[in-house]
């Protein structure tokens, strides 16, 4: 089959969980449709939830929404009685159900990407689905065990493009110096140094990469991971792939000064392409501090384009008509750029 560049992509969104917020985010990310040149979306999750939060909206002064009659919805499932900020097993079942149809439709090849809106993972748990998060469904639906939760935001201030990776995910504290190894390190960057080739089109990336105790172990004093076998595997991991400059291990601490003066000063202020941090809040509270309306998490490792907004439900304030859907917008325009990108490879 020929692949054309210019067809439109083909994107699924999932509804996420129906009592937060991603009906309403949805709704006003696709107002007037502005992706409309460039991809054909399609809803996966409940037409009688986005009709209902747009009656309960239309009240509401500065709201703006598209209409559920000119979108195209798959229905997939529709719990009983879905209160806005109150979540249920049901409500959690649902999106999970969204979720499972979008990866089969994509893997049928009907959609090019997804992407998916918050859902809450205790709910998921309420409703029988043992799994820590999306991306491990991603993974496991589509036969990847080597994967990867990155994340991406564009600066509005300087047009920068914030780039992090995380080694570990969601486990707990306690558990990530004995998680970490040198195989899972040669794992996600060789994920990171594929998608930015593959997604990004960088062939030579610069990689900042962080120690994982204060100040990098200091030479041993404050931890010995780095002087067991973090440095060693760094200066392997520089040798496989010499036309990368893969910068570390560097101080925590320290580490998200330059791109966050590239963030808000100067995009020349950076020297990295990407970054790799070892764990989840090593990474995450410098990109929320910097990004958190414009951050998007895309699942890398997979053999489609996953992204989604950095946010979760919002329970708190889910039905008021006061959810920001810039990241649901952010997450719409990467996945069709980066499913662009791979098309190109195929032309």
């Amino acid at each position: 089959m020929t692949v054309h560049s210019e067809q439109k992509i083909n994107l699924a969104i999932t509804m996420g969980d129906l009592a937060g917020i991603g009906s309403e985010i949805i709704l006003k990310a696709l107002h007037k449709n502005p992706f409309a040149d460039f991809a054909e979306l399609t809803i996966l999750g409940s037409r009688l939830s986005l009709e209902n939060i747009y009656d309960d909206l239309q009240g509401i002064s500065n709201v703006n929404l598209a209409h559920p009659d000119e979108l195209t919805i798959i229905d997939v499932y529709t719990p009983d009685n879905v209160i806005w900020g109150q979540g249920n097993a049901q409500t959690g079942k649902a999106s999970f159900l969204y979720l499972e149809k979008a990866i089969e439709l994509t893997k049928q090849g009907k959609f090019d990407g997804i992407v998916t809106a918050p859902i809450a993972k205790y709910l998921w748990q309420e409703a029988g689905y043992n799994y820590p998060g999306q991306t491990e469904v991603l993974a496991q639906k589509s036969s990847v065990d080597k994967f990867g939760m990155m994340f991406v935001g564009k600066s509005p201030y300087t047009g920068w493009v914030l780039k992090t990776l995380l080694a570990t995910t969601h486990i707990p504290l306690s558990t990530v110096a004995a998680t970490l190894s040198p195989d899972l390190m040669n794992v996600k960057l060789d994920l990171l140094m594929e998608t930015l080739k593959r997604d990004f089109n960088i062939d030579s990336p610069a990689i900042a990469i962080a120690g994982l105790n204060p100040h990098s172990g200091e030479d041993g004093k404050l931890g010995t991971e780095e002087k067991q076998w973090l440095n060693d595997w760094l200066n392997q991991a520089q040798q496989k792939y010499p036309q990368a400059k893969l910068i570390g291990l560097l101080p925590p601490d320290t580490m998200w000064i330059k791109p966050t003066s590239a963030w808000f000063v100067s995009p020349e202020i950076n020297v990295a392409d990407a970054f790799l941090a070892l764990y989840h809040d090593q990474g995450l509270i410098p990109v929320k501090a910097m990004a958190f309306d414009q951050a998007i998490n895309t699942t890398i490792g997979l053999p489609f384009i996953r992204t989604s907004p950095d946010h979760g439900t919002a329970f708190d304030i889910a039905g008021k008509g006061i959810a920001n859907p810039t990241s649901m917008i952010r997450a719409i325009e990467l996945a069709i750029e980066l499913c662009k990108n791979r098309r190109q490879l195929l032309c």
